[in-house]
């Protein structure tokens, strides 16, 4: 039987690949406008960077255990192998809420192969980890390959990332205001990666034409084999800077245009980075797809 992968919309997938290797998706929430939408569903990220442009505060909520419940539950009725790839569980508590319903959902069905998997990872960090997963479910894998695989590529996945205004980050208590402050009179912009899945700044970089190539640089002290792994790319609505990057990385490293993915930030992650993020991720020790 032929595994079901599943992912909430924090890992930026387009629709595409969502319904091309038949992933299934749980959307967090987005609160704007006094209103409660589904990520990826009921607003789009455009909607969400535009409202910051605006002044607007969006706010982010995890999934419900009642979605979860519903999902593991069809899975548990019909015995059908469910893999969870969730997102970082240092950035939310959706993980913890989908370990709690996987118990409650085991005490009556024990036997049930739901399996929920933390990566912390984020973004297309977390989406390399779930498009790698569900192609070793199309061709097949065994189950215990698929959970093998999923643990492999999220250990092994970085995250190098900046912002391209300090008060998003302010808002979402990542720094202070008085580093927002100061940062904005330098013209500073933040380095960021992913550190056992919580955001850590890394360093700081003077005026932004300088950012890529530092980024650029961090991907060949810290990642290996290129021209052998997906590399992923994802942007606060900079589709333009997001292209740029990546040819930057295909010069530099050799690689194929085809095998970069270029996706826009969603809006649960945008909520808190904001327009103008430049995301970059990439195996450390790639194994091949």
């Amino acid at each position: 039987m032929e595994i079901q992968i599943l992912t909430d919309s924090s890992c930026d997938l387009s629709e595409e690949q969502y319904s091309k290797l038949d992933i299934q998706i749980a959307p967090l929430k987005v609160h704007l406008d006094e209103q409660d939408f589904e990520d990826g569903v009921t607003i789009q990220a455009k909607t969400i960077y535009d409202a910051m442009r605006q002044g607007k505060a969006p706010k982010t909520s995890q999934i419900s255990p009642q979605t979860f419940k519903d999902i593991f539950i069809t899975h548990a009725k019909e015995n059908k192998p469910l893999v969870y790839i969730a997102f970082s569980s240092q950035l939310s508590g959706t993980y913890q809420t989908a370990k709690m319903m996987e118990q409650e959902v085991k005490e009556e069905y024990p036997n049930a192969p739901i399996h929920v998997i933390d990566t912390k990872c984020a973004s297309l960090g977390q989406g390399l980890v779930v498009l790698h997963a569900a192609k070793l479910a199309k061709q097949g894998a065994s189950l215990d390959e698929v959970i093998d695989a999923v643990k492999y590529q999220s250990e092994h996945m970085e995250h190098v990332f900046t912002v391209d205004d300090l008060e998003y980050l302010k808002r979402g208590g990542r720094i202070s205001k008085a580093q927002a402050f100061v940062g904005t009179l330098l013209k500073v912009k933040p380095i960021l990666h992913v550190e056992d899945g919580k955001l850590v700044p890394l360093e700081k970089i003077r005026g932004s034409k300088k950012v890529l190539s530092r980024m650029l640089e961090l991907m060949e002290e810290r990642g290996a084999d290129f021209t052998n792994q997906t590399i992923g790319i994802s942007h606060g609505d900079d589709r333009e800077r997001a292209e740029q990057l990546s040819i930057m990385i295909q010069d530099k490293f050799g690689v194929n245009e085809k095998q970069i993915v270029i996706e826009m930030v969603g809006s649960v992650i945008g909520a808190h980075a904001g327009p103008g993020t430049i995301a970059l991720f990439f195996s450390n020790k790639p194994k091949p797809d």
